[in-house]
């Protein structure tokens, strides 16, 4: 099932399992009910999850995109819907709307290097791109991951960085703020890029977190010589309908949530250096 872009009544889903990941973030695993059928979607889409009684907002989809029976979202506690979000429990329902948005393209990257840059929450639209590299791990050349985070125990999905590497993924990790059992970088996580051992005249990078790491990030990968137009950004705004129609996540011509929120960098980058655009 992937639900019509023009939609815009939810399709009821239940909650099967909802866990910690670190603080303030929780991982929400869905289903659709009976006679839904199955889910797709593609890596960097998301939807629009509405808690009944608490209102509605924009989740990235965080899994594995080959699996089409359940859907995982990856969640932060910042607000009154996404508090109310984490508190459903197995059996609950909840409504989705999508999937919506452009996507990662994996395929602009076959034959090349893959550097793949996450900030913080950044890794969570990411990860259905990591399970699809793993997958398909012979159409890429190196696959590059880096991952900065604030302190070592707000580290999304930190169970599963043995797993990528043993599937081919080389990880490179930096935090803002390390602690007594932190050995690794402290830093920036632009400052993993010259390190990274990619060919810039044959990579692809996709980059998402905060708009001030992207920028920078986009920045320190065209300093090596990875052009712009083959850089991958997801961007983030307040997002109220999903298809285009009310105008929150405008940024200049472009709408977030139908032109986006995967865009290259060479169509926002002007953009982007706009204050409060």
């Amino acid at each position: 099932m992937t639900l019509g872009l023009d939609s815009m009544t939810p399709v009821m889903f239940e909650v099967t399992r909802i866990w910690r990941e670190i603080p303030q973030t929780y991982s929400l695993e869905i289903m659709p009910q009976q006679n839904a059928g199955a889910f797709s979607f593609y890596p960097g889409q998301f939807n629009m999850l509405y808690v009944f009684g608490s209102g509605e907002i924009p989740i990235s989809i965080s899994g594995n995109p080959v699996n089409r029976n359940t859907i995982i979202h990856t969640i932060r506690s910042v607000g009154y819907t996404s508090r109310a979000m984490t508190l459903l429990r197995p059996g609950e329902p909840i409504g989705v709307r999508g999937p919506f948005g452009t996507f990662w393209p994996a395929n602009e990257a076959e034959g090349k290097d893959v550097l793949i840059v996450a900030g913080g929450i950044g890794l969570a639209p990411l990860r259905p791109l990591i399970y699809q590299m793993i997958t398909e791990r012979d159409r890429f050349h190196s696959v590059t991951l880096l991952i900065g985070a604030r302190a070592p125990d707000e580290l999304l999905y930190s169970g599963e960085f043995d797993i990528w590497r043993k599937s081919g993924l080389a990880i490179d990790i930096t935090v803002d703020k390390a602690n007594e059992q932190w050995h690794g970088s402290v830093g920036v996580v632009t400052k993993l890029v010259g390190r990274a051992g990619i060919d810039p005249a044959n990579t692809v990078a996709y980059v998402c977190g905060p708009e001030i790491m992207i920028r920078f990030t986009a920045a320190e990968c065209m300093k090596y010589g990875v052009a712009a137009d083959q850089i991958f950004i997801s961007l983030e705004r307040s997002m109220e309908c999903g298809v285009g129609l009310c105008g929150h996540c405008q940024l200049g011509p472009y709408f977030i949530c139908k032109d986006g929120p995967v865009f290259r960098y060479a169509q926002a980058q002007n953009l982007l250096k706009i204050r409060e655009l």
